[in-house]
C-alpha cells in the first residue's frame, strides 16, 4: 500500500447537523468522460483483514468527497464525506465506525466482514463558475474462502438412494461451480443443480456417478476449490429367497425348518408370519442369527404366509411370501341338516363335512351297508324302510386318517 496523506481530523458532527453541508454537495451535473478510477489495495482481501480502496485521476480544483455504499447516491447509503476547504469528517447513516476517509478521497475499512462486500460510490465535487462532480464506482469482492462439500449421506445404496451435495460455507457475490473426475459435470437426467449452483442433487446413485466431487467458489478476484470428496457406495441389499426342508408338513408330525438365504455378513434377520412379527411361541425358535426358523410339531394354523427381511443400518428388503401347505385331518365329520324324523314320500337329502387337507373323501351307508360315495346323499320318495343307522365316513389319502360318523333317521 503506498503513502496515505494523514487522515484529517474528525470534528464531532453528526451528518444530520451537516445535512445542509452534505445536500449542497451531492448537487453535480454529469460527467462527460469517466476518469476516476478506483482501486482495491490488497486486490485480494480475506474476512477480518482491511482494504484501502484507493482512488485514481482526481480532477482538480477539488471541494470535497462522499462514499456510498452502493450504486447510488443515496443519503441513506452515505458512510463518510470530506470537505476539503474545513478538512472536516462528516459521518454518515451507513457509517459502521471502521471507515476512515483520508484527504486525497482514498477510503480504509478495517477488518473487513461480508457485509462490506458489494459496490461502493464515490462522488466528488469540485469548484468552477458552477458546483460540478464526478463520480466513481467499484465492487469490492472478499478472496473466496476454502470451500467444503456437505452431503446428505456419503455412504448410499447403489441405484436406489438420492443424495444432496451443497459447496459450504454460503458466501456472498461468488458463483458455484462442481466437478467430477476433474471434468466440469455432464449434462445428465440424474445430476441436478440448484439455481444457484450451490446445491447439487444426485439421483438414484451409481458408480459413474459416485465421484469423485469438487465444488468451487469464483469471484472477479479470486477462486478456490475443495477437497474432493468421493460417495461410498453400498451394494444393492440381495432380495432374500425362503427354503424349507418341507413345504407339506403334516399336522402334529413333521418339524418344520425354514431358511432365509442367502447368507450373507453384516445383515440382520427379521421373520414375519401374517404380516406381523412373530408371536412369542415355545414352538417357534430362531436360533443363532435369526438365519433359521423352526416350527415344531406344525399345525394348521402355521400355514403362513411367511416372509425374512434382511436389514442393514441403511435399509432392508423383503421376500416373496411363502405359504405352507399343512396336511391334517379328517376331522370328525358332520352330517346336516340335524332333522331326524321324516314322512314316507319326502325326499332325504343328507350333507357330511370333515375339515381336512386335501378334501376329504366321503362314503355313505344305512345300517352298515355301503350306499353311495360324495359328500352329498339323497333318496327320493322315502318309505318306513328307509329308517335306519345313517354313517357318512370321511377319509385323507394323504394323511392315512379316516373317520366316521353316524346319525339315526326315523321314516313313519
Amino acid at each position: 500500500m503506498g503513502p496515505l496523506s494523514a487522515p484529517p481530523c474528525t470534528l464531532h458532527i453528526t451528518w444530520k447537523e451537516l445535512l445542509l453541508t452534505a445536500s449542497l454537495l451531492i448537487f453535480w451535473n454529469p460527467p462527460t468522460t469517466a476518469q476516476v478510477r478506483i482501486e482495491a489495495q490488497p486486490t485480494k482481501v480475506s474476512e477480518g483483514k482491511d482494504v484501502l480502496l484507493l482512488v485514481h485521476n482526481l480532477p482538480q480544483n477539488l471541494t470535497g468527497y462522499i462514499w456510498y455504499k452502493g450504486q447510488k447516491t443515496d443519503l441513506h447509503l452515505y458512510i463518510t464525506s470530506y470537505v476539503k476547504d474545513t478538512e472536516t469528517v462528516i459521518a454518515g447513516p451507513a457509517y459502521s465506525g471502521r471507515e476512515t476517509i483520508y484527504s486525497n478521497a482514498s477510503l480504509l475499512i478495517q477488518n473487513v466482514t461480508q457485509k462490506d462486500t458489494g459496490s461502493y460510490t464515490i462522488e466528488i465535487t469540485k469548484r468552477g463558475d458552477r458546483t460540478e462532480g464526478e463520480t466513481g464506482h467499484f465492487t469490492l469482492y472478499l478472496e473466496t474462502p476454502k470451500p467444503y462439500i456437505s452431503s446428505s449421506n456419503l455412504s448410499p445404496r447403489e441405484a436406489v438412494e438420492t443424495v444432496i451435495l451443497s459447496c459450504d460455507p454460503h458466501t456472498r457475490d461468488v458463483s458455484y461451480l462442481w466437478w467430477i473426475n476433474g471434468q466440469s459435470l455432464p449434462i445428465s437426467h440424474k445430476l441436478h443443480l440448484s439455481k444457484n449452483n450451490r446445491t447439487l442433487i444426485i439421483f438414484g446413485v451409481t458408480n459413474d456417478t459416485a465421484g469423485p466431487y469438487e465444488c468451487e467458489m469464483k469471484n472477479p478476484v479470486s477462486s478456490s476449490r475443495s477437497d474432493p470428496v468421493t460417495l461410498n457406495l453400498l451394494p444393492e441389499l440381495p432380495k432374500p429367497y425362503i427354503t424349507s426342508n418341507n413345504f407339506n408338513p403334516m399336522e402334529n408330525k413333521n418339524v418344520v425348518v425354514l431358511t432365509c438365504e442367502p447368507k450373507t455378513q453384516n445383515y440382520t434377520y427379521v421373520w414375519w408370519v401374517n404380516d406381523q412379527s412373530l408371536p412369542v411361541s415355545s414352538r417357534l425358535k430362531q436360533p443363532g442369527e435369526n438365519r433359521i426358523l423352526i416350527l415344531a410339531n406344525v399345525t394348521r394354523n402355521d400355514t403362513g404366509p411367511y416372509e425374512c427381511e434382511i436389514r442393514d443400518r441403511f435399509g432392508s428388503i423383503f421376500s416373496d411370501p411363502v405359504t405352507l401347505d399343512v396336511l391334517y385331518g379328517p376331522d370328525v365329520p358332520r352330517i346336516f341338516p340335524s332333522c331326524t324324523y321324516y314322512h314316507s314320500g319326502e325326499n332325504l337329502t343328507l350333507y357330511c363335512f370333515a375339515d381336512s387337507n386335501p378334501p376329504a373323501e366321503y362314503t355313505w351307508t344305512i345300517d352298515g351297508k355301503l350306499q353311495q360315495s360324495g359328500h352329498k346323499l339323497s333318496i327320493l320318495q322315502i318309505t318306513t324302510e328307509h329308517s335306519g343307522l345313517y354313517g357318512c365316513s370321511a377319509r385323507n389319502s394323504v394323511t392315512g386318517r379316516e373317520i366316521s360318523t353316524f346319525k339315526k333317521i326315523k321314516v313313519s
